[in-house]
């Protein structure tokens, strides 16, 4: 059967099936944002990586596939989302064999970008099959299901990590895609209808280098955040790179203005709605991965916890998220986007308060654990006010655009959080450290970050509920 999103579609039969399949392979994507936090450790020891390679082992996954989703999403209108679909699934796949295979920090690093690709590639054209097979309630269902597998994915991540890394070894972290990815690959063609790609011929232009600037802009910038760990805020080569990082943050903007399809429009994204769902999705993205970096990092690093005690202590608070989430999808249709966001972010901020009272002396079963499934709540509705703001308030014609720029966000907050993070922690990282001083300190800045965040949500978030039905769960949660 053939599909043309042009003319509305129609309804393929054994759309339950393709359901089923595409949503196993974003909970891969998912799985793989958090599945590496526990595994960071023992792949250290292994690979004998130092705090900015094992940075860049998080962060080279959400850089990519948050600084080319939207040019994925692009790319599935032009070439046709199965197409798109099956050619990022094959490369997420292959990559995470390399990712298994790396005997050294360099190779796995570069897996990690190459999966960070194919999940650009593959996230965007699985939503845009979903909403073409799918139609009436039954396409809010499908989309309820997609948004609860990002919950789901988020939660098993931790454990699955804890799991794999304490039996057979973290590279098992990454081969567990492997034959996930073929099953996949082998079943959807038969059940996956063709789709006339929505922008044919010439009109179907993609803003390439739109998208290489914006990625290569935050990867400077996140490089620079995290050399600043080692050679100081003010040494030349922490800010070189954030000079350049500015200079082609600016050339990416220009690039815009000019582009006959541009990636991200300029009118989009001088909307306030748009402005603080970019805000709101990139601090909570930010907070949630820079927490669990630092969390897993001072378990396995400063207390001596294996991989599976981690995972196991971190469950709680990815459950913590996704019912937080479930909760902001009741909330804010109530209350409003605003004050759900400045409560959420002072429930933020005070886990994040209640985490810095960790030390030697105390167990983490009543520090870090308690505080941190605190702030989990908090960053939970979040990712739902970010995306329901602002799609309730953007014009019809930009809601295409606006969701791929809050869900780009959600990907690079993670990278410039973790980024962030690395840099304060450095010092009781060093292989001469003595204490958890470093620890406390990033703990401190996260709690500083969402308190400030809560007062310019105060002023930023627009006020009153949105209106219509549109209640969004954010990009993998």
């Amino acid at each position: 059967m053939e599909i043309d999103v042009s003319r509305g579609g129609v309804r393929a039969p054994g759309g339950w099936g393709v359901l089923v399949l595409l949503c196993l392979a974003q909970f891969m994507l998912i799985v793989d944002i958090t599945v590496v936090q526990v595994a960071l450790p023992s792949i250290g020891a292994d690979l004998a990586l130092g705090r900015e390679a094992l940075t860049w082992v998080v962060t080279a996954y959400t850089l990519c596939f948050g600084g080319l989703m939207v040019l994925g999403g692009r790319l599935a209108d032009v070439l046709g989302a199965r197409r798109t679909l099956l050619a990022g699934l094959a490369l997420f796949t292959a990559a995470s064999l390399l990712c298994g295979l790396s005997g050294s920090g360099a190779t796995l690093i570069a897996g990690r970008a190459l999966q960070g690709v194919g999940a650009a590639l593959l996230s965007p054209a699985a939503l845009a099959v979903i909403t073409t097979v799918f139609h009436g309630e039954r396409r809010g269902r499908a989309l309820g299901v997609w948004a609860a597998v990002g919950g789901s994915g988020a939660a098993l991540g931790v454990l699955l990590g804890g799991l794999l890394t304490a039996g057979p070894g973290w590279a098992w972290v990454f081969v567990v895609n492997v034959p996930v990815g073929l099953l996949v690959l082998a079943a959807l063609p038969a059940v996956t209808p063709a789709v006339t790609p929505a922008v044919p011929g010439r009109a179907g232009r993609v803003d390439v280098p739109g998208a290489l600037l914006v990625t290569a802009a935050t990867g400077l910038l996140v490089y620079g955040v995290v050399t600043a760990g080692e050679a100081g805020w003010g040494a030349a080569a922490t800010l070189l790179p954030l000079a350049a990082a500015v200079l082609l943050y600016a050339l990416f903007a220009a690039v815009q203005r000019t582009a006959r399809a541009p990636l991200m429009r300029a009118a989009t994204l001088a909307r306030r709605p748009v402005i603080s769902g970019m805000f709101l999705m990139l601090t909570a993205t930010g907070l949630m991965l820079g927490l669990f970096f630092i969390g897993s990092l001072y378990l396995q690093h400063a207390r001596g916890f294996g991989a599976l005690e981690t995972g196991l202590l971190f469950l709680p608070v990815a459950l913590a998220i996704t019912i937080g989430a479930q909760a902001g999808g009741h909330l804010v249709p109530r209350l409003g986007g605003r004050p759900v966001a400045v409560a959420a972010f002072a429930l933020t901020a005070a886990g994040a308060a209640w985490m810095t009272m960790i030390s030697p002396e105390t167990s983490p079963y009543a520090t870090l654990l308690p505080g941190f499934t605190l702030a989990a709540l908090g960053i939970g509705p979040l990712f739902v006010t970010a995306t329901t703001t602002t799609m309730a308030n953007v014009p019809p014609g930009e809601n295409g655009v606006a969701s791929g720029v809050i869900n780009t966000f959600h990907e690079l907050g993670g990278s410039i959080g973790v980024a962030v993070a690395s840099a304060v922690v450095a010092p009781s990282l060093a292989p001469s450290a003595a204490g958890i001083g470093g620890f406390v300190s990033g703990l401190t800045v996260c709690a500083v970050t969402a308190g400030a965040a809560a007062l310019v949500s105060l002023r930023l978030v627009p006020p009153g509920r949105p209106s219509g039905a549109f209640v969004g769960h954010g990009h993998g949660h």
